[in-house]
């Protein structure tokens, strides 16, 4: 009966040492994900700052590009009525 008692005392030990997770555990938690945070944050907000100063300059750009071929048209039909208005001019 001794030796039962025994052992199971020692397996008490070693069960009731596990199940205790304390302090010093917690806050080696705590501050292992304040610190993983503290790098993901910023780089998320980083990425999405990016991703929408991306998607203004495309649309910029659509915007340039458009005005672009509206000044081309408009150029081509100055020309077109310099042209008109020198040969009228020299007719008359």
């Amino acid at each position: 009966m001794n030796d039962k008692s025994e052992l199971l005392d020692e397996i008490d030990v070693l069960i009731v040492s596990k199940q205790k997770l304390g302090l010093n555990y917690f806050l080696y938690i705590v501050f292992t994900l304040s610190f993983i945070a503290m790098f993901a944050f910023p780089k998320i907000y980083i990425t999405e700052q990016i991703y929408f100063k991306s998607r203004n300059i495309a649309k910029l750009k659509v915007e340039y590009d458009t005005l672009k071929e509206e000044h081309k048209l408009i150029s081509a039909s100055v020309e077109s009525i310099k042209f008109k208005n020198q040969i009228l001019d020299t007719l008359f």
